[in-house]
């Protein structure tokens, strides 16, 4: 293994302060909290949890054994980062490859930067973090983008600020969640692309959607053929639909329709056929709604 820096030698030193209880370190301003917080420390990586918020949610076996072999062979070169969450306890915020990698050889201790973060803090710098590599896929990124806004509160405006991405390259991501999970699934593993899948959120039937997906694998179809495809059928649709021809409603239930919606407490919708039948469609809200219906209806008995 590669001999260790300079401030990773220190990090060693440093590790056996967080080790005593005397000097436990819970926010920037405690006592020795400047000699720890932002430095390299020599971490037991069993203190150390996988982040829940952690955007990526898949990994390549082969991928993380080839890494796992790098690092036998010369070392963590970049340190993973992690947050304090109590005493000898910490949980990562960025590095879970090189963590995972680190743990396969057996390693006892990862070189850490520590932070102090709250739950929002840590799912905003992991999301960061990833994004900025630009190794997630992209529904990856949608499914992050929405925790953010779910879990923070935050509006597309504001997470636009916060990731540093255009509002209109974010409520992209945002659509592709929108899609069939048979869709998604096909983007995630790399049988379309993000330009095809943006193409076939304007497919509202999710069978029409699954037959363009069968189309574009079956055909290679590229995302501007997907796009001519999806055009196409919109244009088969609004040529077949039947033009409506309106029945003029009867004075005597024009007049009428108001007493009904007084009595019930609802807009009633009227349906009048050419031969003088007809319906009425009283809506409701809620069961405590119908329930109150039925017993207007009830009490004329």
């Amino acid at each position: 293994m590669a001999k260790a820096t300079k401030k990773q030698a220190l990090g060693r030193g440093l590790s056996a302060l967080l080790k005593d209880p005397e000097n436990d370190i819970k926010s920037v301003e405690d006592k020795n909290a400047d000699k720890v917080v932002g430095n390299i420390i020599e971490l037991d990586i069993n203190s150390i949890e996988v982040n829940p918020f952690q955007p990526r949610t898949s990994f390549n076996d082969e991928t993380l054994q080839e890494l796992a072999t790098s690092i036998k062979e010369i070392g963590v070169i970049q340190p993973i980062t992690v947050r304090k969450l109590d005493f000898d306890k910490y949980q990562l915020v960025s590095g879970e490859r090189r963590y995972r990698a680190s743990k396969l050889i057996g390693l006892k201790t990862i070189p850490a930067y520590i932070r102090i973060a709250n739950d929002q803090e840590s799912l905003t710098m992991a999301l960061v973090e990833n994004i900025q590599r630009q190794d997630l896929d992209p529904i990856e990124i949608s499914l992050s983008y929405q925790r953010l806004i779910d879990e923070i509160n935050l509006t597309q405006e504001q997470l636009s600020d916060r990731v540093g991405k255009k509002r209109s390259t974010i409520a992209n991501y945002l659509r592709l969640l929108k899609l069939d999970p048979i869709l998604q699934t096909g983007i995630r593993d790399g049988f379309i692309s993000m330009g095809h899948g943006r193409a076939l959120v304007n497919v509202e039937d999710t069978k029409q959607q699954l037959d363009i997906y069968e189309k574009i694998i079956s055909n290679s179809l590229s995302v501007r053929n997907t796009e001519q495809l999806v055009r196409s059928l919109h244009n088969k649709e609004e040529n077949s639909v039947p033009e409506k021809t309106e029945n003029k409603m009867p004075h005597y239930i024009a007049k009428g329709i108001k007493d009904f919606a007084t009595y019930f407490g609802a807009k009633i919708d009227v349906k009048v056929s050419g031969n003088g039948r007809g319906k009425l469609i009283i809506p409701f809200s809620s069961e405590e709604d119908f329930k109150r219906l039925k017993k207007l209806i009830n009490s004329e008995e």
